[in-house]
């Protein structure tokens, strides 16, 4: 294949995801959400639309790297905490907006950044760029764990 069309892939798989996720979000901001109490640190609702689109973005872009690795072993293990943590983060967004299972979505975020990390030393071993690229996301999960407590916590 391609290596063009197969890096169009990885990142249209990774907003594909997203966006499925972003349509039990969009359900919930407009409505529940806006019910509940937040902490002062809060951003406003139109920062997170840009920021995940790039997070997907370079989630795409990452995997397309690890997909060129000529380790299978290393690959193949690669690939399945990918699509572990790529799973639990479409998972967060029905928990907390689609159920309001704010209690449940803060345990499962737990294991969201776990897989992140994961995921970076993984990839790390076969690519560090690949690695580095998540950073990023593992620092938006971070900050999105502690909004989500503090908002469980407030509620």
């Amino acid at each position: 294949m391609n290596k063009t069309i197969k890096l169009i892939l990885c990142i249209a798989l990774t907003l594909f995801v997203g966006a499925i996720g972003g349509i039990a979000t969009a359900s919930g901001v407009n409505g529940w959400y806006l019910t509940l109490h937040k902490p002062v640190f809060n951003p406003p609702n139109y920062l997170f639309g840009p920021v995940w689109t790039v997070l997907y973005i370079l989630m795409g872009i990452s995997f397309y790297v690890i997909l060129q690795s000529r380790n299978p072993i290393l690959k193949t293990r690669a690939i399945v905490i990918f699509c572990i943590q790529l799973f639990l983060n479409f998972c967060w967004s029905f928990l907390f907006f689609k159920f309001h299972l704010v209690g449940f979505a803060f345990i499962e975020i737990i294991f969201i950044w776990v897989s992140i990390l994961t995921m970076i030393i993984t990839f790390y071993r076969i690519n560090k760029t690949a690695s580095y690229i998540q950073i990023p996301y593992l620092l938006w999960v971070s900050f999105a764990g502690i909004l989500n407590g503090s908002i469980w916590a407030l509620n």
